[in-house]
């Protein structure tokens, strides 16, 4: 059997309905506005823990600061995946 070439109308992206795009993008933000508390809070926890386990008084400041590091990350690298998605950039 030949091999035939797709037609280039088959290669046009799914375009999603205006309404479920704009939930898709609140809930980007909204993860935005989440992460970075929760990620501070959780490492705040975690060293509080360490500190009760091992009796020690540092712990509870590194995993607090270990937690504001790790939100910050995750929360750019949302940004940025979300900016690329609004203009049209998204990589799968």
């Amino acid at each position: 059997m030949p091999f035939h070439n797709p037609t280039p109308d088959s290669e046009r992206p799914v375009k999603k309905s205006g309404a479920l795009n704009s939930y898709v993008q609140a809930e980007k933000l909204m993860q935005i506005a989440f992460m970075l508390p929760c990620a501070a809070v959780i490492g705040w926890g975690l060293g509080w823990l360490v500190d009760r386990q091992f009796h020690s008084h540092w712990a509870t400041v590194t995993g607090l600061i270990f937690g504001l590091i790790a939100g910050m990350v995750s929360v750019i690298r949302i940004a940025v995946n979300a900016m690329n998605s609004l203009s049209g950039k998204d990589r799968k």
